[in-house]
């Protein structure tokens, strides 16, 4: 009896096992294998002229990325810090403004107020930076058309280095804030109105019930929002690509300079860079997980 027993409860344990194997044989094959090949490519010297006669060259793609005499990888990766910060400092103060006139009481046309505002984010991403792109024109854009009509003269917005950072931060700004709006909307509709007219009676002022009461009820709401859309914007692709095509290195950001080499068919340094890209995400998935673990404990 206690063998037969036994047996059923091994058939149990590998039973879950077996139903969940094509899901991780799926994996292996769309996620695993991928990363672990491109590991191993980064340590080639494979590129269009060796494709079938490449060699191991261990760690020396890496060293021409981190220690170049050039200093490539840093500026790069200081120019994505610098997007990224901006980007999303911009994000959040937009979406807690437009949030906090939605969130107005008695307002009028609140639907069609909040369903105009998520267009920009709803919309295609590589769709709206085209249409930018005719909208940055420096010729026949309509920006310079405006910029003309109140006597200013024409600026070269995708051809010039740091007018083109400029343009693509008002790009990224103008899709990505309604998503942060939409969840500090929901943030703030949480949270009960009572307090704030405790406050009142207390004689707060509304920027010390927005310091007090709002911002702290808000935060954890609206902090793994802010973290998912930094992993957004640090690894943006389109917008840059699309507006200037990196402007031949200018303004590359560690994702479109990843992609360049890449096209400049050097498969094992692009294979290097791009994990480098995935160990900075990991590190900072780490970094997310812990913080929202303590957050919890201290909520």
């Amino acid at each position: 009896m206690k063998k037969k027993t036994n047996v059923k409860i091994r058939k149990k344990s590998y039973e879950p096992f077996a139903f969940t194997m094509p899901a991780h044989i799926i994996l292996l094959i769309t996620a695993v294998f991928p990363i672990l090949f491109n590991l191993y490519l980064s340590m080639q010297n494979m590129n269009v002229y060796n494709f079938t006669t490449y060699k191991f060259v261990g760690l020396e793609q890496y060293k021409k990325i981190l220690f170049s005499l050039d200093f490539t990888f840093l500026a790069i990766l200081l120019r994505t810090i610098l997007w990224t910060v901006v980007n999303i400092a911009l994000e959040v103060i937009l979406g807690f403004v437009i949030a906090m006139l939605l969130n107005i009481k008695n307002l009028r046309g609140k639907g069609i107020y909040r369903t105009l505002i998520v267009l920009p984010w709803a919309i295609p991403a590589y769709i709206s930076a085209l249409v930018w792109k005719g909208m940055f024109n420096y010729d026949f854009g309509i920006i310079n058309g405006m910029l003309n009509s109140i006597g200013l003269s024409n600026i070269e917005w995708l051809t010039n280095p740091t007018n083109a950072f400029i343009a693509c931060i008002i790009v990224n700004v103008w899709m990505a804030t309604p998503f942060l709006m939409v969840v500090i909307l929901g943030g703030l509709q949480s949270i009960d109105y009572s307090l704030y007219e405790a406050a009142q009676m207390d004689g707060a002022t509304t920027w010390k019930q927005i310091v007090n009461i709002t911002i702290p009820l808000l935060k954890p709401v609206v902090m793994p929002a802010i973290i998912l859309t930094a992993f957004v914007t640090f690894k943006q692709f389109d917008v840059i690509f699309i507006l200037t095509e990196g402007l031949a290195g200018k303004i590359d950001l560690i994702i479109t300079y990843n992609y360049t080499a890449f096209q400049n068919n050097n498969y094992s340094y692009s294979a290097a860079f791009s994990m480098i890209i995935f160990i900075m995400l990991v590190a900072l998935t780490l970094i997310n997980k812990r913080y929202l673990e303590r957050g919890r404990k201290n909520g």
